[in-house]
C-alpha cells in the first residue's frame, strides 16, 4: 500500500519566491490497484508521480510504502523494494542493445531471447526487428517509449508507474499497449499507477484521481469521475471564450 501524507512540494522562483507545485496531498492507493492521474496539463501530475519514485524530494511531508517510510530513500532502493517508473520522455543508451537493457531490467543477465520476445510483443513490437538494435537516435520516440515500457514489464515490480505512457505511440501499438494493461491488471500482482488523459486507458482505472493546481480536485470510479472532468473542461472552455470575446 502506497500512503502520501501532507505531501508538498515548491521551487525557487529567480526573485528569490516559493512557487508551490504540490500543495498538501494525502492519498492512500491500496495494493493491486489501477489508478489513473489526469487532470489539466501543468496540474502536478507528473510531478507527484515523480516524488512517489524519489527522482524528487518533496519539501515537506511522507511517503509510505508497505508501511516502510521511504521519503528519503534513492531511487535504487526505491527500486528495491519494488517500485518502477516509465518516463514520459525515455533517455537513451548508445551501445547499449535492447537484449541488454531487458536483461538489466529483468535482474537476470542471461534472460532467454524468447522471453524478450514476451515483453517486447506486449508493447506491439517484433522482437527479430529489435532486440540486437542500439537504444540510440536511431529510433524514434515511440520506439524508445515502447522499449522503455517492456523494460517496466520485465522488472515485475510491486508497483508500476507510467507518465503518459500513449505519448508517440502509433494508434495500433495503443490499442495493444491497452491490452496489456487489462491483462496485467487482470492478474493482480502489482499497482499500477498512470497517468493519461486517454479515455481508453481511463476507463480502465478502478480509481481516477483529478490533479489540478498542485491538489487533488476529484477522485473517485469512472463512473464518478469522467462527468465531473467534462464538466471542468466545458467550464475552462467558457472562461477561455469569455476571455477571447473580452
Amino acid at each position: 500500500m502506497l500512503e502520501l501524507k501532507n505531501l508538498s512540494y515548491s521551487v525557487r522562483n529567480d526573485d528569490g519566491t516559493e512557487l508551490p507545485i504540490l500543495n498538501n496531498i494525502n492519498l492512500t492507493i491500496e495494493d493491486n490497484k489501477l489508478v489513473v492521474f489526469t487532470g489539466p496539463n501543468g496540474g502536478g501530475k507528473t510531478t507527484l508521480a515523480k516524488a512517489i519514485m524519489g527522482l524528487i524530494q518533496p519539501t515537506s511531508g511522507e511517503i509510505f510504502y508497505d508501511g516502510i517510510n521511504i521519503t528519503h530513500m534513492s531511487i535504487t532502493e526505491r527500486a528495491r523494494l519494488g517500485i518502477s517508473y516509465g518516463f514520459q520522455q525515455p533517455p537513451r543508451f548508445k551501445g547499449m542493445t535492447v537484449r541488454n537493457l531487458l536483461c538489466i531490467a529483468s535482474g537476470n543477465a542471461n534472460l532467454p531471447a524468447q522471453q524478450c520476445c514476451a515483453y517486447l510483443a506486449q508493447v506491439g513490437l517484433c522482437a527479430n526487428d529489435y532486440l540486437d538494435r542500439e537504444v540510440d537516435t536511431s529510433l524514434s520516440g515511440g520506439e524508445v517509449k515502447r522499449i522503455e515500457i517492456a523494460t517496466v514489464l520485465a522488472r515485475k515490480g510491486s508497483m508500476m508507474i507510467y507518465d503518459e505512457p500513449e505519448a508517440g505511440i502509433d494508434l495500433w501499438s495503443f490499442a495493444r499497449l491497452t491490452e496489456t494493461f487489462a491483462e496485467l491488471h487482470k492478474k493482480h500482482e502489482s499497482t499500477m499507477i498512470i497517468i493519461s488523459h486517454q479515455e481508453r486507458i481511463i476507463g480502465l482505472a478502478d480509481e481516477i484521481i483529478v490533479v489540478a493546481n498542485g491538489s487533488i480536485r476529484h477522485r473517485g470510479d469512472k463512473d464518478a469521475i469522467l462527468p465531473l472532468i467534462l464538466a471542468d473542461t466545458l467550464a475552462d472552455c467558457a472562461i477561455t471564450k469569455e476571455c477571447s470575446i473580452k
